[in-house]
């Protein structure tokens, strides 16, 4: 079984952590630290470091400046959304200019991400044999 995790890019992650930009810093203390289901930063997972990841919800939050909207941003954005989603995670977008324009939008499109995927996992979970079946 492959890794999801890279060790070489701890590092890495902790120093993002410790170096949030000013839309990280407003989404995780305004609303992601106290969100009832847990959410961890800078997260690294294969060869890449997501800005918001969540366990139980497969989830994955990804806030995007301005170059991810030009032509290379976009194709490695792609690219790196594929290979993440074949691990059975969802990675949502979200521009910065969002963040800082509509807070409050943000915040529910994020809940119901969260609520539909939770949802949709217990649902999976349910239809599965128990694993003494198996």
């Amino acid at each position: 079984m492959d890794r999801k995790h890279n060790a070489d890019l701890t590092t890495n992650a902790r120093t993002l952590r410790k170096n949030m930009t000013k839309e990280e810093r407003h989404l995780w203390y305004d609303f992601l630290k106290s969100y009832p289901v847990r959410f961890l930063r800078q997260k690294v997972i294969d060869n890449y470091i997501v800005d918001f990841y969540c366990h139980s919800a497969r989830l994955i939050i990804e806030l995007d400046g301005s170059q991810h909207y030009e032509e290379k941003g976009i194709l490695k954005d792609k690219i790196r959304t594929e290979k993440i989603e074949k691990r059975n995670l969802t990675v949502i977008r979200i521009p910065n200019n969002e963040v800082n324009g509509n807070f409050e939008g943000v915040c529910i499109y994020i809940d119901i991400a969260v609520k539909e995927s939770l949802r949709q996992s217990a649902t999976d979970t349910s239809c599965e044999s128990p694993s003494h079946l198996r």
